[in-house]
């Protein structure tokens, strides 16, 4: 197993659906799902792991998609709003690598190392995945395991 680990963001460590209307904001090119998502993990145990993985040499890495149909303004906008999310609930975790990337790119094509871990609600990201992959509910199990 490769030292990296690798989070998407949306249904993964994001509740993004549990916003209400958040399918009509996407419709019509609003971010305020992305912004409003709360996480769905402990955010302070899981910035506590994950600053410890990365003293022992793990790589920590986000990897996320933008919406099915955004405009190239809207695109700009999600990311921005991505990375001020991720700013915001894990502020202590300085990530090695942040792809935010087209809806449907193949994941493990755009991170640096695609043999580490991927953590994805979404069952075809993992089975398409290099590594190791697990759902949403196996973060904190995992995390303990690999330290």
């Amino acid at each position: 197993m490769t030292k990296a680990i690798y989070f998407d963001m949306d249904g993964t460590i994001a509740n993004f659906y549990g916003v209400d209307g958040w399918l009509d904001d996407l419709i019509n090119e609003r971010t305020r799902p992305y912004a409003q998502a709360r996480p769905l993990v402990n955010m302070n145990a899981l910035a506590r792991r994950l600053n410890n993985l990365q003293k022992k040499g793990f790589k920590i890495g986000i990897v996320s998609w933008l919406s099915k149909n955004g405009t190239e303004n809207f695109n700009k906008a999600v990311t921005e709003t991505k990375i001020a999310w991720l700013s915001k609930h894990l502020h202590s975790v300085n990530f090695d690598e942040i792809k935010i990337v087209p809806y449907g790119v193949p994941k493990s094509e755009v991170v640096e190392n695609s043999n580490g871990i991927l953590f994805d609600d979404e069952e075809p990201n993992r089975k398409n995945w290099k590594g190791q992959a697990f759902d949403e509910s196996k973060i904190m199990e995992v995390l303990k395991a690999v330290a």
